[in-house]
């Protein structure tokens, strides 16, 4: 705590350029990011042809 003595008292910066989010806009930025869109329909297709593959070898 002694490195932020000068600064532990200061008021919160509040942005003159930006508007304050809302809690939905502030939700939103921390929403899981979907890049694998469509990874689980490729892991249920590989399943598929695998088992597929599989009964024609039994």
């Amino acid at each position: 705590m002694e490195n932020y003595q000068d600064i532990i008292n200061l008021p919160h910066h509040t942005s003159t350029k930006h508007s304050k989010l809302t809690p939905e806009q502030r939700a939103a930025q921390f929403a899981p990011f979907a890049a694998l869109t469509g990874y689980e329909d490729k892991i249920e297709e590989t399943i598929k042809q695998s088992e597929d593959k599989y009964q024609k070898n039994i």
